[in-house]
């Protein structure tokens, strides 16, 4: 792998590779829209049809659908559902009692109810992009990010007028940049970033124009268009809408179709293979793999259609992405809902303060106006079954020699649909796509100074379990300054030899004086928070506020088996 490297700051920043419009996959897309949505509703149709092989299997889930959106209906609804929603389930409701009654035709009223819903679920997914208002909008946030970035260095009435600095000087860019672009002119990209925070879609809208590359579309919670304005930025930048209340078969195949027909027509994609935020604060090594999969099935019809056709087939790439934060607004919430879920999956529903409009602002506001940066660093373009890629899009085996992506799909010399041999590629990407995150990811002073912390109270009670762990008194909340420095400077000497081995990063400021290291770290720790998870007390020792954040920013640097060099310090 390259090494990383910052983007060069130009005035302009990368020059486009489609400075013109309307050659943006995304624009020629929502040029077709209702052909598109006709061929997403087909696809889903059809998908949905395979699984229920009798029309006894079509019922139940039509039933099931039904039953499960009376619940959402009743238990969950929100300002953003439409209005006629309680009136659309009763039609369905009434039209399914009415076929029971009756034999007569029910294969074809079952087809057509199936075709009902269906189509209501991709109009309702479907992104509302337009170019011009994708111009509006970037300008807008770019505008309104960097008024904020220059109030906090320019002081006074000329802070709001003021353009001294820049985003770039904000956001550090770094990694295989100029591959990804050359990547996104001969092919499709997906692009997969880890998931921390509601900032992550807003934050990879700006870096994608920045690098010069045309919109990518992307899913967003639903939730996030309850309030006109935000919805409008939504859709401008390219969002589909993703409805995660909604849990039943039919929904998630037509959302899946809509991601699959997607990549067929070339639109370059973004998931956050996490699903959610991570709630731990840790990076994600559990990925969702429903839309990876939607990738591998869009690879397979494209090579299928170029046997057809006689074109050549189009590549689709996987790029990953690590975000890094010294700070993230709704850490307090996230690390509550991972404690209360006691290490088991379940759904988060994004009930939490921070996902409204106006703490979404406030925490722009604050993270502008602070001294802190952000990290966005890309990894290497591999292709679906996780192999990495040359500058020509061609797949290389682990010791640099081409081999074919094509193959992958047949039985014998033909290209064939086998559910379990993707199934089984899509868990190898997913493998993949976690591997990339930890050795790409960058290691912020906070990340240091919070995980050395933890790790020293942590050892000090070796016998308690992490929720008792978590209660510890005050007075057991205290780190002399020294003890904690010499385990800082252990910690860090492991980490660079770590990035020796290309096992990760670190971010330049990581490698200054230790003790300004350290008080930069504990500077930009949770800074946000009312209860800081980290600061030096009068006497100078370092103390936490809150035992849970501390966990959250801690759990950054966890999978790296840090905690062995700092036991392996404390014993000498």
């Amino acid at each position: 792998m390259k090494t990383i490297r910052r983007i060069k700051k130009t005035k302009t920043g990368y020059v486009p590779i489609l400075p013109r419009r309307r050659e943006w996959p995304i624009v020629l897309l929502s040029k077709k829209q209702e052909q598109f949505i006709r061929q997403v509703v087909q696809a889903s149709v059809r998908r949905i049809r395979e699984s229920a092989v009798s029309m006894e299997a079509l019922i139940d889930e039509l039933e099931t659908t039904l039953y499960k959106e009376g619940l959402r209906i009743r238990q969950m609804p929100w300002a953003v559902d439409p209005p006629d929603e309680e009136k659309f389930w009763k039609d369905i409701k009434d039209r399914l009692v009415d076929m029971s009654a009756s034999q007569y035709s029910q294969q074809q009223e079952a087809e057509q109810l199936l075709l009902d819903i269906v189509s209501r679920y991709a109009h309702e997914i479907a992104s509302r992009f337009r170019p011009s208002h994708y111009q509006f909008a970037r300008r807008a946030v770019t505008f309104g990010f960097s008024r904020l970035l220059n109030a906090a260095r320019v002081k006074g009435f000329r802070s709001l007028f003021s353009t001294k600095y820049k985003l770039r000087d904000k956001i550090n860019i770094v990694g295989e940049t100029e591959h990804l672009r050359k990547l996104a002119r001969i092919g499709t990209v997906v692009m997969v970033p880890t998931h921390f925070s509601n900032l992550d879609s807003i934050l990879i809208g700006w870096v994608i124009h920045e690098l010069g590359l045309p919109p990518f579309i992307y899913g967003a919670g639903l939730n996030l268009f309850n309030i006109d304005v935000i919805a409008y930025f939504m859709n401008s930048l390219g969002a589909y809408k993703v409805d995660r209340r909604k849990k039943n078969k039919i929904y998630i195949e037509t959302l899946k179709a809509y991601s699959s027909q997607a990549l067929q027509w070339g639109t370059h994609s973004l998931f956050f293979p996490g699903g959610t935020r991570s709630r731990s604060g840790s990076m994600e090594d559990k990925l969702k793999l429903g839309l990876l999969g939607t990738a591998l099935e869009a690879q397979r019809i494209s090579y299928q259609r170029s046997e057809q056709t006689g074109k050549p087939a189009q590549k689709i790439f996987v790029v990953p992405v690590a975000l890094n934060y010294h700070f993230v607004l709704e850490a307090p919430s996230l690390i509550n809902d991972y404690l209360s879920s006691e290490g088991q999956e379940r759904y988060y529903i994004d009930s939490d303060r921070s996902t409204t409009s106006y703490r979404i602002l406030t925490f722009l506001v604050k993270f502008f106006t602070k001294g802190s940066d952000i990290s966005v660093s890309f990894g290497r373009g591999m292709d679906l079954l996780g192999n990495y890629v040359d500058e020509e899009g061609q797949s290389l085996d682990r010791h640099g020699q081409h081999i074919s992506v094509r193959e992958y799909f047949c039985s014998g010399t033909k290209i064939t649909h086998d559910k379990q041999r993707e199934e089984e590629y899509t868990r190898m990407l997913g493998e993949r796509i976690s591997q990339a995150f930890y050795r790409i990811n960058r290691v912020f002073s906070s990340h240091l100074v919070a995980f050395v912390a933890f790790e020293i109270f942590k050892g000090r009670h070796p016998a308690l379990d992490i929720y008792n762990f978590l209660r510890l008194p005050e007075e057991d909340q205290q780190i002399a300054y020294e003890d904690f420095r010499q385990v800082c400077r252990a910690t860090r000497e492991a980490i660079f030899v770590l990035e020796s081995q290309g096992k990760i990063h670190t971010a330049q400021h990581l490698k200054g004086d230790l003790d300004e290291v350290i008080q930069h770290g504990l500077d930009n720790v949770g800074m946000y928070h009312a209860k800081r998870p980290l600061l030096r007390n009068k006497a100078g020792n370092i103390i936490t506020l809150d035992m849970k954040l501390l966990f959250y920013y801690h759990n950054r640097l966890e999978g790296y088996h840090l905690d062995r060099a700092i036991k392996q310090h404390l014993e000498r």
